[in-house]
């Protein structure tokens, strides 16, 4: 998993971070981006994209990645951004807020390459690469996902506390049968995305 590391080191970066993105099939909540950069002698057997994972296993990791992560940090695009922007445009956002936290030019561990999970680019001065599946083929963004997953489920919890019936803890906002029935019994919660098909139709509905 290190191949794109590796090319971008051979040609000629010193600085490689992993950047991907959690939340981007949610009703509910908003999406969260990581940004990692991983020293060249870094070890973590089991590491790979996050929703392969157990939450036993991203938890397990997640300190190892911490610990001996360069730098690691995260974006987030809130759910009235993304019913603003689009998801795409919301992720994407996310990414970039990430990425500037790593990128004070004064610091001399700022990236100067980001490798990126998907078909997309990021709007920055940096040399990057869009890689398609790249949380499964690269170690940086296959930690930066798991870093991005922990942290928006962490999130979804705390919203747990504030909006109970929808039962965030257990299903972190996505589609499942128990979150659209609660969603159709209660209406959406202010922080569900009220564009997206599972709650703009129950809005529609009412």
């Amino acid at each position: 998993m290190w191949q794109f590391e590796h090319k971008a080191k051979t040609n000629g970066y010193k600085i490689i971070a992993g950047v991907d993105e959690a939340g981007r099939g949610p009703l509910a909540g908003p999406v969260v981006s990581a940004a990692v950069i991983l020293p060249h002698d870094f070890v973590c057997i089991g590491i790979n994209d996050s929703k392969k994972l157990s939450e036993k296993k991203r938890n397990a990791l997640f300190p190892i990645i911490m610990e001996q992560a360069i730098a690691v940090s995260t974006g987030i695009s809130s759910h009235d951004e993304i019913d603003k922007i689009n998801i795409l445009q919301a992720s994407l956002l996310s990414m970039k807020r990430a990425v500037e936290k790593l990128s004070n030019p004064s610091d001399s561990l700022a990236p100067d390459f980001l490798l990126i999970d998907g078909n997309f680019t990021l709007d920055m001065d940096i040399e990057q690469s869009a890689i398609v599946k790249g949380d499964s083929r690269s170690i940086s963004i296959a930690a930066a996902s798991i870093i991005a997953k922990i942290t928006r489920d962490a999130i979804m919890k705390e919203l747990h506390e504030l909006y109970p019936k929808y039962n965030f803890i257990q299903h972190k906002g996505y589609p499942t049968k128990a979150h659209k029935e609660a969603i159709f019994k209660y209406g959406p919660c202010p922080v569900h995305r009220r564009t997206f098909k599972g709650v703009k139709g129950v809005i529609n509905a009412r």
